[in-house]
């Protein structure tokens, strides 16, 4: 076994749920958090337990956190972007930033609305950005991932995938957090710079037992101490290079890779 030389300081995995209004307080949004000699724990809102995270106040969280000085990692259980047939259909740049602000202009699910509102059409302009679930990014390909657009079927994170992605152009825009959203910004983050990936709690849940935690609180904590354990024993440089040839890393690049991916 390799020896344990941490890259990170902090590891962080969220859970991540599309329902309910973005000041929603959801029982499936669930955030743990872990340090290099320290197991993960379930980070909370608020003192009173009965109380759960909305999206507005995660975002809100990870940004503080990611203007701190502590080098962190942080795993999103949702879709970053979308299949490169999207781009194609609606002649999109195959730009990732340029993605995200043509994508809040048609599905604003950081204001008042819910996705669902959205897909009715009772609010936003969803009905010019649809996508089929038919439609696959790569890395689900790999993977037993749904699409991000396949909504209302368990398991699916479409939801999720749509209710989030505006909030992370929202922590792109911040000033000083100096994030580094991978693989976007590239494919190997610098060393003093904090790092946001998009995460599949499948890849990592199964090697924790579930003890007391809900299968939320499982997902989130897998995350975190799946990233914290891969840091530890060397690995994550392995996470950020997945094997891909030419053509797919081109891919990779506006339309996203899942965290541990091969």
């Amino acid at each position: 076994m390799r020896s344990k030389v941490f890259k990170y300081q902090r590891y962080i995995g969220v859970d991540y749920s599309g329902a309910g209004l973005p000041q929603s307080r959801l029982s499936g949004l669930r955030i743990y958090e872990a340090a290099q000699g320290s197991p993960a724990r379930e980070i909370r809102p608020d003192s009173n337990l009965r109380k759960h995270w909305s999206r507005t106040a995660v975002a809100q969280w990870l940004t503080e956190r990611l203007r701190e000085p502590t080098c962190t990692i942080v795993g999103i259980d949702h879709g970053f972007s979308f299949p490169a047939a999207y781009f194609e259909k609606y002649r999109l740049a195959p730009d990732w930033l340029n993605f995200l602000k043509d994508f809040h202009k048609h599905w604003p699910t950081d204001e008042t609305f819910t996705v669902q509102m959205i897909r009715d059409g009772k609010a936003g302009a969803g009905g010019a950005r649809r996508g089929d679930s038919r439609w696959r990014r790569l890395c689900e390909r790999r993977t037993p991932a749904k699409s991000v657009f396949h909504f209302d079927v368990p398991g699916s994170v479409a939801k999720s995938t749509f209710a989030g992605l505006p909030w992370l152009l929202q922590m792109q825009r911040q000033p000083g957090a100096r994030v580094f959203f991978w693989p976007f910004d590239g494919w190997a983050p610098p060393p003093d710079r904090s790092v946001v990936v998009e995460a599949y709690p499948r890849l990592w849940s199964r090697l924790f037992s579930r003890e007391h935690r809900n299968e939320h609180q499982h997902d989130a904590f897998a995350i975190a101490e799946g990233l914290r354990q891969a840091d530890a024993r060397g690995e994550l440089a392995q996470g950020f290079a997945p094997r891909l040839n030419s053509e797919e890393r081109r891919l990779a690049r506006f339309e996203g890779w899942i965290f541990g991916v091969e």
